[in-house]
């Protein structure tokens, strides 16, 4: 019989963090409401490894807004100033005065723990390590500098466990591999402040995306919601204020099927609700697909085959993806893996009405499910730089 061969743990730098000394955890992670998903089960680890500890995430306006009283693992949001490769663009300006002042301020918290989880580390490691943590810890690429504790960054991997794996550097274990967001009576006050929806089932089209390149084509759309309204549903079509004119070309293709287009009409917070509600959701790679996972809202996901790498939700549950395989631009025929070409077109167009239609009314015809209630957190606290 064959033994197996045990691999060395890999040795940890940095001093040892005992769970009665973690008092404070600050956390970098200044993106998307996608992103903000992504490290929900990081978070939680967190969380559930020191439960005594305040949390302060170092993130932006909308965290602030869409986390405050909400029950999660998060204790305050601080929002950070603008700073270049900071949750700001690389090329943009910084105050440098403002920058200073607000580093001093974190270091008069005393953080025991300060975590990295923005990118490759090249601007963000220098940040954290100014923040005087008793140990940082964090994601590093071949040009950034090294934490106390690093994990080497490399592209296309799955982003929760990723950044998983980063809070166990620290110590923190995985507890919960697809935790859920809280939804609130104010949610739904937002959502019905904003639409009365009819109480018949609801499907959700969400045609939309930040990259082009993800976006599925707006006719392929009109033809899974008309589909899904012949089933029962009611639909509703989602997307940003910059969406509007997206949304509206797919609602005038739903022609006569009963339909409401609330781009640009609802907040974060009442999208929560109204994914919440719903018995689908039809999807694009991009923010609300992710927060159907986070919600337990079965969805179909039209992805770029890479994409799925890096953004899977950790367990499958009733949330399906149909993917596109092409890796070459459909312009120029550049592979698009290890490089990017300049073309902003759709990579999902070999995606058929047929795959995603399928896997919709197989999720329809299933009925409501996957909703489970959140579990109960202590709320989050107003905080100010």
């Amino acid at each position: 019989m064959m033994r197996r061969a045990v691999l060395p743990a890999r040795p940890l730098k940095g001093p040892a963090l005992a769970t009665a000394q973690v008092r404070r955890i600050a956390v970098l992670r200044p993106n998307a409401i996608g992103d903000f998903v992504f490290a929900l089960p990081a978070l939680h680890a967190l969380r559930a490894s020191w439960p005594q500890a305040h949390i302060t995430l170092l993130g932006r306006a909308w965290h602030q807004a869409f986390l405050h009283g909400r029950p999660g693992p998060v204790d305050e949001v601080v929002v950070l100033p603008q700073i270049p490769g900071v949750g700001a663009p690389e090329d943009s300006l910084s105050d440098h005065a403002a920058v200073d002042r607000f580093v001093a301020s974190m270091r008069q918290a005393r953080f025991d723990l300060a975590i990295q989880l923005y990118g490759g580390g090249r601007y963000t490691n220098p940040f954290i390590k100014r923040l005087g943590a008793a140990l940082t810890v964090g994601l590093q690429a071949d040009n950034a500098e090294p934490l106390d504790r690093n994990l080497p960054y490399e592209r296309w991997r799955n982003e929760r466990l990723r950044l998983l794996e980063v809070v166990g550097l620290a110590g923190a274990a995985a507890r919960e591999l697809n935790p859920r967001l809280a939804v609130t009576a104010r949610d739904h006050a937002v959502l019905a402040a904003v639409a009365a929806l009819p109480h018949q089932p609801i499907a959700v089209l969400q045609p939309g995306a930040t990259d082009e390149r993800r976006r599925w084509p707006v006719e392929r759309f009109a033809a899974v919601g008309r589909a899904l309204a012949r089933a029962g549903a009611f639909i509703v079509v989602n997307g940003s204020e910059a969406e509007r004119s997206l949304t509206s070309q797919l609602a005038g293709q739903l022609g006569d099927t009963p339909h409401l287009d609330l781009a640009g009409q609802l907040p974060l917070s009442g999208l929560l609700a109204l994914l919440q509600r719903a018995r689908l959701l039809v999807s694009n790679d991009t923010g609300p697909l992710h927060l159907a996972s986070a919600l337990g809202c079965p969805s179909v996901g039209i992805y770029w085959a890479m994409n799925l790498i890096t953004a899977a939700p950790l367990v499958q549950g009733r949330q399906r993806a149909v993917l596109s395989m092409g890796l070459t631009c459909p312009v120029c025929g550049v592979e698009n893996v290890r490089q990017r070409c300049h073309h902003q077109v759709s990579f999902v167009t070999d995606v058929t009405v047929d795959e995603v239609l399928g896997a919709a009314m197989a999720e329809w015809q299933a009925g409501p499910g996957g909703h489970t209630a959140p579990s109960a957190h202590r709320p989050l606290e107003a905080a100010s730089p």
